[in-house]
């Protein structure tokens, strides 16, 4: 029983020291880099803080669950946003840290999908939002459905339920947000069953046994129990004969129904709380105390790139959305799920323009920041990752503090070449012959090895951030399939949250651990 006591004892100060544990501000250089001294002060000033990173063993379950997907943000585009990143502050660019690379836990998750090395946004939504692996451009289904096959996926033994849905199942509130159109393969994931990820505004040959996906939002469980919903695309919520409120092209639905209108009915039969938004001015009248249900189409396709929102002012940020969507979401006391989409940092590396595709990482970063100040660590677990990487390389030898947009000239054979490049894309035929400063265009193609009207993907592994609440189950290598299983453990819901209850629930739990090592303390000195 002393034993007991004194274990008692190391926990509180242990709870302790976590709680004292803050992200540190990342280092400024000085002119004592070239020294020794320089770099074993930096070595033991990370060693310090690693050691106060708990191995989150002693915290209880995630109470809220926030999954940032950084679309197409592999690794080598990290490097390179890290530099950016540096670069536009003055820094010489590596020493430049973004949010989430501070996070503690860190793994590597395999993408591959059943029939592809190198995946799509759709399989993979279903390997980290559902916990299977699907066949190329399939959504919320297993591999037994092809891709475009109707007919294999009218079986429902074939559908598959998302992490979204176990939230849903749990009394959790639920919510996305996404620079994508809201029907895209990403956010689809959360709530779709589709043999195709193209079928956002129409089902194939108009079959109904395969709704498209807008229609399984509005009306079909899970998305028609989703309380906030923030993106774009418009174009499939309304039927092909009604202009858009703001592009004026007509809508792409075939079967002549409105959907937001439907939507509203519906919401408005459960809460007078319900706003349907579609600009910015919306959005910012928009409370949390006064909602419960909010629906924001802000552009008629995807939303747009950053460099462009800044200048039009008529769509809130990643990290508006972000703000308005946990401020709804965590009204909730049993907690949320919500998941955060950069969708355009993917979309920047298919054009072939990587200053486009950093941007959008360093504005999805700022995402992150915000949602690390808005919540506790101790209730709430937080993850970055990727679906698929792209085919961009950092290469060559360019001195510290190139321009990571720039060129680099060779010492040796005096060829001039860009720092980042793509294997394949619409790059192939960018002049070798710079002009002084063309690189650093924001829509600068970087040169490609072969040409493709839209660059690919990447095969590799992407790497998974994790921090806060059961943040230690993410490490290692593991399939893209693990992440909601674990999501779901940490935050007892899903096929895994019968592991939350009993003695595991005890053990993970300090507030339950220590009033247990208290109560037998007591017992022992009563009896």
């Amino acid at each position: 029983m002393h034993l007991l006591k004194v274990l008692g004892g190391l926990v509180l100060v242990f709870l302790a020291v976590v709680n004292s544990a803050k992200l540190p501000y990342c280092c400024e250089e000085t002119d004592d880099i070239l020294t020794k001294k320089y770099w074993y002060d930096h070595a033991d000033k990370t060693l310090q803080k690693k050691r106060k990173i708990s191995d989150n063993l002693q915290r209880g379950s995630a109470k809220n669950v926030i999954l940032f997907l950084g679309d197409g943000m592999g690794v080598p585009t990290i490097t390179a946003a890290r530099i950016y990143k540096g670069q536009k502050t003055g820094l010489k660019g590596a020493e430049a840290e973004l949010t989430f690379e501070d996070f503690p836990h860190v793994s590597l998750s395999k993408t591959y999908a059943i029939d592809r090395q190198t995946s799509d946004s759709a399989n993979t939504a279903t390997a980290y939002l559902c916990g299977v692996k699907a066949n190329y451009g399939t959504l919320g289904v297993n591999g037994k459905v092809k891709n475009e096959n109707c007919d294999s996926s009218k079986n429902k033994s074939n559908h598959l339920s998302s992490v979204l849905q176990w939230a849903q199942e749990g009394g959790k509130s639920t919510g996305f947000v996404t620079t994508t159109r809201v029907t895209h393969a990403t956010p689809a994931g959360l709530y779709a069953h589709s043999a195709s990820r193209d079928w956002e505004a129409s089902s194939p040959e108009g079959d109904t046994e395969c709704p498209d996906i807008a229609l399984q939002l509005i009306k079909h469980n899970p998305g028609k129990n989703i309380q906030v919903i923030l993106g774009g695309g418009r174009q499939s919520f309304f039927p092909d004969d009604e202009p858009d409120i703001e592009s004026k092209e007509m809508g792409k639905r075939k079967d002549g129904q409105n959907i937001v209108n439907e939507w509203l009915d519906n919401k408005k039969n459960i809460s007078s709380k319900v706003h349907y938004v579609y600009n910015l001015q919306g959005f910012e009248n928009v409370t949390a105390d006064e909602t419960d249900y909010l629906l924001g189409l802000f552009e008629y396709g995807h939303m747009q790139y950053e460099f462009e929102r800044v200048v039009n002012n008529n769509e809130p940020s990643i990290a508006d959305m972000t703000k308005k969507a946990i401020e709804i979401l965590s009204k909730n006391p049993k907690g949320y799920f919500l998941l955060v989409e950069g969708g355009r940092i993917d979309h920047g590396h298919h054009d072939g323009m990587a200053m486009r595709a950093l941007e959008e990482v360093v504005t999805f970063d700022k995402a992150i920041k915000l949602a690390l100040e808005m919540t506790n660590r101790d209730d709430t677990l937080l993850l970055v990752t990727a679906d698929h990487s792209h085919t961009m390389t950092i290469s060559g030898y360019p001195l510290r503090g190139n321009n990571i947009l720039g060129t680099y000239v060779s010492r040796d054979e005096k060829v001039e070449y860009t720092v980042l490049g793509y294997a394949n894309g619409p790059g192939f035929n960018t002049s070798r012959k710079f002009v002084k400063n063309v690189t650093l265009d924001k829509d600068y193609k970087q040169p490609a090895t072969f040409y493709l009207e839209s660059e690919t993907h990447g095969g590799e592994d992407v790497p998974v951030f994790a921090t806060g609440a059961m943040a230690h189950l993410f490490h290692g290598v593991h399939d893209q399939t693990y992440i909601p299983h674990a999501i779901g453990y940490a935050a007892c819901i899903g096929p895994n949250k019968e592991y939350c209850t009993g003695v595991a629930n005890i053990i993970s739990n300090p507030n339950l651990l220590v009033s247990f090592i208290v109560l037998i303390s007591i017992s022992e000195t009563i009896f």
